[in-house]
Formats: C-alpha cells, structure tokens, sequence
C-alpha cells in the first residue's frame, strides 16, 4: 500500500492502533504517508492528518495507545510473577500424573500397542510418545 500511495491519496483505516504494533511503527508508518503527500484517516477516532489539529490529535491518541499497552504487559508480567511466588508455573496442566506415566512405561513393555494404551487414559498418541 505505502508503495502504490499517490499525491492526495487518504490512508483510511478503521482504528488507528491496528495500522501498527507500536508507537513507533505508527509513527513511521504515518511518516511515509505524508513523505508521499498524501494524508491518514481513522474512522473511530475522526482523525484526519490532512489538517495541523487532526496531526496534534492523531500523536495524542497514539502515546495513550501506546501507554494502554505498555500498562497491560507490565500487569500481565505483575500477574504471572505473583502466580510464581505463589507456586504455579503457568501452562497447561499435564495431561497424565506421575503414576500414570510410570503405568504407561509398564503397558508398552509388556507390548500393549500404543493406540491402545492412549485409548486406556484418554489422551493423544503424542501424549503416550512422550512418555
């Protein structure tokens, strides 16, 4: 798209924070826009950097998208720090307990077929694999 943009061209966009993963990168992005003498407009916030108050407004909202973000990663890393210290490692659970693995090492020595000993405690092939 920025490659094909013409003079006069508008960059329409339905919310600007998904024209970019950062700040920066919208920032840049909107650089070349207007490198090419064309404009940028988003429909859910009504800006239009054709003019100096739709520029003003348009980096505005962009630096609060951009620190919305930088708060959710800093409370999800918060989060997952306190599960830590509270003894929980995140991921999924395993589909089998210690016993049950030790059960099916037992059934494939005694030559019980893979398949079979997956159908047995209900998980995947891969599961019994990977025991």
């Amino acid at each position: 798209m920025l490659e094909q943009l013409r003079r006069g061209d508008v960059v329409l966009v339905t919310k600007y924070d998904r024209l970019a993963r950062s700040l920066t990168d919208l920032l840049e992005i909107v650089s070349q826009v207007e490198a090419a003498e064309a404009g940028f407009r988003s429909l859910a916030e009504d800006i239009d950097t054709t003019t100096p108050a739709g520029r003003l407004i348009f980096h505005v909202f962009a630096s609060i998208a951009q620190f919305e973000r930088e708060r959710i990663r800093e409370r999800t890393m918060e989060g997952l720090e306190a599960a830590r210290k509270k003894g929980r490692i995140g991921g999924r659970p395993p589909a089998l307990s210690k016993d049950q693995k030790a059960e099916v090492l037992r059934l494939k020595n005694e030559g019980r077929a893979l398949k079979d000993i997956a159908a047995l405690f209900k998980v995947s092939l891969a599961t019994v694999k990977r025991v």
